[in-house]
């Protein structure tokens, strides 16, 4: 999957204007902005906090800004420059040490310290436990194909690009804590200071009282750990300011348009507002998506790791259905666990193939042309994850070899070679079952038999080329003579009753040890007739049911 930003699509450009997809939805917005505020050039900005590996919410907001992005360069038939820029905000002080390194006492006399003054626990290879963070976020990144232009927190402090934005903080500190302290309990409003200065003796950042603000010198004084009063200059990277002034300074420095950020920043909103325009700067464009869930509808934590990473999706499925995840409803809290990704997969192919019979306008709600950035792929696949992971459950593969004897037979010419996506999913598939696939059978019922019996005898009529749907329909006529699954709500082809789910439901509890699964004629045509009524046979021998 690459997000390299690829030229644009004269007709998608025409299109463009009547779409409804969410990322066109917030691009107009964006491109109102820039047109009030006369931009040639419009900043999308994320944020990265350094103090651990990139998750899967860093994926998430980089590709959803990237689709906003991309939205809006159609929207302006790239009239108007844009750039992404990840922000890490790697000069924030170390408050606890990770779980992680190799050695925790190590790096106790670095608390507190900016992440870039910490060493690197693991390798001499960066200068600082900041600089190793931050290669991990790039390479992260890079991995994608994102378009995307790394900024450093520490850089932008010490080489002097906030230098001017920090004097403006010094001439407005009185109404920047004007808009803080009423957020803050009575104790905490009595040491508050929007400016954390580095500590010249011990190199922490200090959350300390200012006891003088000196706009005309552009400095601060306050106490420093050996007690001592200290004056230093607010520029040269000397203070950085607290994570909600820092939030409302970075956008008037940088000319941010839009960000993105999870609900939980939804409070902060109006202070970040705020801030940037007591700094001269205008507010950007903003989108609040919803928090993910586990699989208890409970929020996910990174300190309770009951949530599923992004390396866990990646072993599994990939990337472009993630992706897709991503897509979806950004603004509905999604359970986010392990039994969501074989449908993620299916929908991201089946996505994909409708997408090469689509015009211009049906494509652009399309969500392979936000996750492509307009340029969805050409696929072919002839078999679901859903198959795939019902044939593993049925076949118990050792190899991917025995799995692509039944997908060549099911559709000749079919090869790892033909079909490289197949032959990847293959490998997801054989994983996930490996991993994730408990198979439960129960025994067959007086009635189940019955209907297992004369299902065997009518798929014994079937060629042995049989397709799924001549497969369904012989399975749906068996059902409609039994009592327990006519569905007397529907009518059948003849006029006389439909045929109940719980017939289908049946063949995979009883076959396949599972609750549900996809079509039975399509996975009785990829397993094969002959090796379908083996396993009823071992259905009614009693076999499965003790595995």
């Amino acid at each position: 999957m690459s997000q390299t930003l690829p030229p644009l699509d004269p007709s998608a450009i025409e299109a463009a204007t009547g779409a409804r997809a969410w990322p066109f939805e917030e691009a107009r917005k964006v491109v109102a902005r820039a047109e009030r505020l006369g931009k040639s050039e419009v900043i999308f900005e994320t944020g990265y906090g350094p103090s651990g590996k990139p998750h899967i919410g860093t994926f998430g907001e980089v590709m959803r800004t990237t689709m906003v992005r991309t939205a809006f360069r159609l929207l302006t038939g790239d009239a108007i420059k844009t750039r992404l820029i990840c922000f890490s905000d790697d000069m924030d002080g170390m408050r606890k040490i990770p779980d992680n390194v190799p050695s925790r006492e190590a790096l106790e006399p670095y608390l507190q310290k900016p992440l870039t003054a910490v060493p690197d626990p693991w390798t001499n290879e960066y200068p600082s436990f900041g600089a190793h963070n931050n290669a991990m976020l790039r390479r992260f990144l890079d991995t994608f194909g994102f378009d995307y232009e790394f900024a450093s927190a520490t850089e932008y402090y010490t080489s002097g690009k906030f230098d001017a934005m920090l004097l403006r903080a010094l001439e407005r500190y009185d109404a920047i804590m004007e808009v803080m302290l009423p957020t803050l309990g009575a104790e905490r409003q009595a040491t508050y200071s929007p400016i954390l200065p580095i500590s010249p003796v011990s190199g922490r950042v200090l959350y300390v009282p200012m006891k003088e603000v000196n706009a005309k010198d552009g400095t601060v004084t306050f106490a420093d750990e050996d007690g001592r009063d200290v004056t230093l200059p607010v520029t040269g990277g000397n203070v950085k300011l607290q994570w909600k002034p820092d939030f409302g300074m970075r956008w008037a420095a940088l000319g941010v348009d839009f960000e993105m950020f999870g609900k939980d920043h939804q409070t902060n909103q109006a202070i970040y507002d705020r801030i940037c325009s007591i700094l001269g700067g205008t507010p950007p464009e903003h989108y609040v998506y919803e928090l993910f869930l586990d699989e208890e509808g409970q929020k996910i934590s990174k300190s309770k790791g009951n949530g599923i990473t992004i390396d866990e999706w990646l072993t599994y499925a990939s990337s472009e259905s993630l992706a897709l995840f991503m897509f979806q409803k950004p603004r509905t809290a999604k359970r986010l666990y392990f039994d969501v990704i074989p449908k993620a997969v299916d929908e991201y192919y089946s996505f994909a193939a409708k997408a090469q019979a689509e015009d211009a306008a049906q494509l652009l709600e399309n969500p392979t042309f936000h996750i492509h950035s307009g340029r969805p792929p050409a696929v072919d696949m002839p078999v679901s994850f859903a198959l795939l992971l019902n044939l593993a459950t049925a076949s118990n593969p050792e190899s991917a070899d025995v799995m692509w004897g039944y997908i060549s037979a099911y559709a000749p010419g079919t090869t790892p070679q033909s079909h490289p996506h197949l032959d990847v999913l293959v490998g997801y598939a054989m994983r996930y079952f490996r991993d994730f696939v408990k198979k439960s059978y129960r025994a067959p019922d007086a009635v189940e038999r019955q209907a297992l019996e004369a299902l065997s005898d009518a798929f014994g009529q079937l060629p042995a080329d049989a397709d799924g749907e001549a497969i369904q329909n012989a399975a749906l006529d068996v059902a409609r003579e039994i009592e327990r699954y006519q569905d007397h709500k529907r009518l059948g082809p003849s006029g006389g009753p439909g045929v109940s789910g719980a017939f289908f439901q049946m063949l995979y509890q009883v076959l396949i040890g599972q609750e549900r699964g996809p079509r039975f004629g399509s996975f009785a045509a990829l397993y094969g007739i002959e090796n379908t009524r083996k396993l009823i046979e071992r259905a009614l021998s009693g076999e499965l049911a003790k595995a």
